[in-house]
């Protein structure tokens, strides 16, 4: 399958990319999904974490790992919670707990994409159905028409639409027929209503087609990659296309002109969103990043907030310093620092696992039978957290380059002391 091929050869590709000053990291894999929930950036990827992230700030607020392998898809409900699906097959429903509040099963393969309308979620899966699950009941119909994997799903009221392997766009009837309005003649992986009641299809062939209310297509060339992901404007003025080269174009709507290109990094983009006011763009991808722009010029925005970093520390190892910033989003170096994700790492070589007053830590790390030393640091970063402390909210790390280990090591060394 043409999907599972790009997600498999991409997880054997991860690069260590130096970060800049509007990017948020923290995940330790590729950013493959993002949702916006009240003030707050969600972002999911193949490290099997879920961050909340204060966009004011560039902290994570939160990690969520629940999930048995990567989180493919997050959707923000209308009742303000979030839900997460995968590759485990499974639905969450967050809250403010630290458990789901509902958990959805059915699926059996990966589910791709998610969709959200009052008291009603849709997922898309690799299983070749579409399911309409009712959060009243916990129950779910099962739509079954397309042939191969099913990518992704939209709702336009409470009209549903899903996309996939086998190039056509479908919209279901009550009764689960499925009508077939268009057929690409090439995989589609990213499907999204626009305001104007429009549909956006986009596929493998780098083609994304708009479907208009009254039956007309129109096609939008964004270059010879496949697309992956798409987002619109809240005000559906702007159109974001994402590709599996790395590129981002925006597009004026409704007439279709391309306004300009995001100069990424030159890898992979797997997710984008618009802030709720339009003015900026996220985009998330195969560098483990959470990139921000402005998307009135597509160029990238300065320092998300000076306190994001904290201040330099005269000394310390430089190597190790930007090894370390895949760690600053969610662990202080101090203990006076406001509250994180992660507690804080003061005094950390001796210190008892879980053994940092107030934190709430996960019930693995809560033991305390592992004390941290460079040897055991080390251990948690080379056989990675879901290995050493399984049960951790820890996204996925790991650091496979002994020079960076033993920078990351100098710099813990000296700067928690």
């Amino acid at each position: 399958m043409i999907t599972r091929l790009f997600l498999m050869l991409l997880l054997l590709g991860f690069l260590p990319i130096a970060a800049t000053a509007q990017d948020l990291t923290g995940h330790g894999g590729p950013v493959r999904a993002l949702a916006l929930q009240g003030p707050r950036l969600a972002s999911a990827g193949f490290d099997q974490a879920i961050i909340l992230w204060n966009p004011a700030t560039g902290r994570a607020e939160r990690v969520i790992r629940w999930h048995q392998g990567a989180v493919n898809a997050l959707v923000t409900l209308p009742d303000g919670r979030l839900a997460s699906a995968g590759e485990d097959a499974r639905i969450a429903i967050w809250g403010a707990g630290e458990a789901p509040e509902l958990v959805l099963e059915g699926h059996q393969e990966p589910i791709a994409g998610l969709a959200a309308r009052p008291g009603f979620i849709a997922s898309a899966a690799w299983d070749g159905t579409v399911r309409l699950w009712d959060l009243s009941a916990a129950t779910a119909r099962i739509f079954q028409g397309h042939q191969g994997n099913v990518n992704a799903v939209a709702f336009i009221g409470e009209a549903l639409f899903s996309t996939g392997q086998d190039g056509t766009l479908r919209r279901w009837e009550d009764d689960g027929t499925p009508m077939t309005l268009a057929e690409f003649g090439f995989p589609q992986t990213a499907l999204l209503p626009l305001p104007d009641g429009s549909l956006a299809s986009a596929g493998v062939d780098g083609a994304v087609h708009l479907l208009r209310p009254d039956g007309s297509t129109r096609a939008l060339r964004s270059g010879p990659r496949p697309v992956v992901a798409l987002a619109v404007r809240p005000d559906g003025a702007s159109l974001a296309v994402a590709s599996i080269g790395g590129g981002v174009s925006l597009y004026a709507l409704p007439e279709g002109r391309l306004r300009h290109r995001l100069d990424g990094p030159g890898l992979p983009v797997w997710s984008t969103i618009f802030a709720a006011d339009g003015r900026t763009l996220w985009t998330g991808g195969q560098d483990r990043r959470v990139r921000r722009w402005d998307a009135a010029n597509a160029r990238p925005l300065g320092p998300l907030a000076p306190e994001a970093e904290e201040a330099p520390i005269a000394g310390l190892d430089r190597h190790g310093a930007e090894v370390w910033r895949a760690c600053q989003a969610c662990h202080a170096l101090r203990p006076d620092t406001g509250p994180m994700a992660g507690p804080h790492l003061h005094q950390l070589f001796g210190r008892r696992m879980g053994s940092v007053p107030g934190y709430s830590y996960s019930e693995r790390l809560a033991r305390g039978d592992i004390t941290w030393t460079p040897e055991t640091v080390a251990d948690l970063f080379t056989r990675g957290p879901d290995v050493v402390t399984p049960g951790t909210r820890m996204p996925v790390q790991r650091v496979g380059n002994a020079e960076d280990m033993a920078a990351l090591l100098r710099f813990l060394e000296a700067a928690t002391r």
